[in-house]
């Protein structure tokens, strides 16, 4: 096996100085080196060298790396490059033989460690050129939440968030220039956010309060009905709970909501973890832009919405690990579409309450098999001076796993 063309160097606020002679011999030996101008400006021999300093966006920087294949690279990069940082990036374009890593510690190993949490139980996630509006995914009662920031304005907008949700009181701790000569702590709770001023280089660690009165949800799907914003098309919290068990999420996995309508299903399978993807279909303009909103409001900004007709504009997207059909159901066109385009051992759900739609998965379960499901639900509604169980319309839902080498069903 070839030696690797490209080595990345986790750097701490101590610069290249503090760099161990192996990881300075390599970058002296370096044909190219990237890296931010903090770093780059640090380099005093480069008389052979092509320094190249960082310029946004990643992706492009990315390119000129790679274009570099098989010559001496180096990419200066803070801390450990593969906790939200460039070899994490990168290796979704290389295989490991291409390249390695000599990480540093990294931001949230210094935070947890000035903040004596135990790194273990806290949730880190990345606002450094990423959407803060992530956060309410994150957000529970005694929750801890280590974050990187993009600048100065990260802080007042995740503020901002906490407030909105009712967590004022949380208290946040601005850990500027960890592991540097000017290293400086702030805590305040969120409220006094807008009080501080601060520098553009920390970690921010969060402390969820909440407010007396605040409702806060729970990390397994069920969201109340009334938290998505719906014309009536929703999959209602405990048929919503019960589809979810049956599509069966798991860290990485891409979701295809197919009538998605306010997004609920999508959106639930994006919170069980930071890591699973969705992609909603929906014809309607008016529901997809009430999804975008949802999307938002509930922390899973990077749902995508994919607005028209599903059977023309599912072609092409990225193969789905699992498929929910919301609607159009009794639609055997649509369904031979989904089903030919789900990975083997995918899962596929459909929920129907219409003659026509009961109908069609029943056919289809004597065709694939599956397992078929009533639903029936009752709720408390009152009945003049007294109270009444009313029941919803039964949902008959129907949960099949795409057969592949080595699944039975």
């Amino acid at each position: 096996m070839s030696a690797p063309w490209l080595t990345i160097v986790g750097v701490g606020e101590g610069g290249l100085s503090a760099l161990d002679d192996a990881a300075l011999a390599l970058i002296a030996r370096a044909e190219t080196v990237f890296g931010s101008e903090r770093f780059t400006r640090q380099i005093t021999e480069k008389p052979h060298q092509n320094i190249v300093m960082w310029t946004p966006p990643f992706s492009s920087m990315t390119e000129q790396i790679i274009a570099n294949r098989g010559k001496s690279t180096v990419v200066l990069a803070s801390g450990d490059p593969n906790w939200f940082g460039a070899g994490a990036t990168l290796g979704r374009f290389l295989d490991p033989d291409e390249y390695e890593i000599l990480p540093a510690p990294s931001s949230f190993q210094l935070a947890a460690a000035s903040m004596r949490w135990p790194l273990q139980n806290i949730q880190t996630v990345s606002f450094h050129a990423r959407s803060v509006d992530n956060l309410p995914r994150f957000i529970f009662p005694g929750a801890r939440i280590l974050a990187l920031t993009s600048d100065a304005k990260t802080l007042m907008q995740v503020a901002t968030g906490l407030i909105e949700a009712g967590y004022a009181s949380s208290n946040l701790t601005v850990l500027e220039n960890l592991g540097g000569e000017n290293q400086r702590k702030i805590a305040f709770p969120a409220f006094q956010a807008h009080q501080q001023n601060i520098g553009d280089f920390y970690v921010l660690a969060i402390e969820c309060i909440a407010e007396n009165g605040t409702s806060s949800f729970g990390i397994v799907p069920g969201l109340p009905d009334d938290v998505f914003e719906h014309d009536g098309q929703l999959t209602k919290r405990e048929v919503r709970a019960i589809t979810l068990s049956g599509l069966a999420p798991y860290p990485g996995a891409l979701l295809w909501d197919v009538g998605a309508g306010s997004g609920a299903v999508g959106i639930e399978w994006m919170r069980t973890s930071p890591f699973c993807r969705a992609i909603g279909f929906e014809k309607d303009h008016k529901r997809c832009a009430r999804m975008e909103r949802n999307k938002k409001s509930l922390g899973t900004p990077d749902m995508k919405v994919v607005c028209g007709d599903a059977g023309s504009n599912i072609v092409g997207q990225p193969t789905p690990d699992a498929i929910f059909l919301g609607g159009d159901v009794a639609n055997e066109t649509l369904f031979e579409t989904c089903w030919k385009a789900l990975k083997p051992g995918g899962r596929l759900v459909a929920n129907a309450v219409t003659l026509q739609g009961i109908t069609a998965l029943n056919n289809r379960q004597n065709t694939y098999g599956g397992t078929l499901t009533t639903i029936a639900i009752s709720s408390l509604k009152p009945l003049g001076k007294s109270a009444v169980m009313r029941p919803a319309l039964p949902v008959i839902q129907w949960v099949v796993t795409k057969p592949g080498a080595g699944i039975k069903q």
